[in-house]
């Protein structure tokens, strides 16, 4: 027998807190046929946006930190889009725009904080396409934000 997600984030000591409200006018979340797109979701630390530049003020090692943070903001949007993550059939594809210095290239490694947290979670099924980019400037001055699209199994969405 399998360990569900929801297992397998007990077992990482993990509670999901409510998703933020979307901070300007578009939709956390969007369905087309089982294709479930959400909006990007930017770092967070202690509650307020995760600032800083990676290759300047922040090293890889929090970058990493810093994006593990979004995919636990990702995680809880798709439960309260879902009602359940078992109907996560499979992690599609993940988008990661990393606040960086134009000599900074390791925007792939800051990207693996939120990919390893999808397969811890989900297994198998959080194994997913990705692109990772350099950007020099994200809202609100965060140094990642992250983008996700999964595969539904059926039935509706919150």
């Amino acid at each position: 027998m399998s360990v569900s997600p929801h297992q397998r984030l007990e077992q990482l000591g993990i509670t999901l807190t409510p998703p933020s409200p979307p901070a300007a006018a578009y939709l956390p979340w969007v369905q087309s046929g089982n294709l479930l797109f959400i909006s990007g979701h930017i770092a967070k630390h202690e509650g307020a946006p995760w600032v800083g530049q990676l290759g300047r003020e922040l090293d890889t090692a929090t970058g990493q930190s810093a994006a593990r943070s979004v995919g636990l903001d990702l995680l809880a949007t798709l439960l309260a889009a879902t009602g359940d993550l078992n109907r996560i059939h499979k992690v599609v594809k993940l988008l990661c725009l990393v606040n960086s210095s134009s000599e900074y290239t390791e925007q792939h490694l800051v990207a693996n904080g939120c990919s390893q947290l999808l397969e811890e979670v989900f297994g198998e099924r959080g194994k997913h396409a990705r692109s990772a980019f350099g950007a020099s400037q994200i809202p609100r001055g965060a140094c990642v934000e992250i983008e996700l699209i999964v595969e539904l199994t059926s039935g509706e969405t919150s």
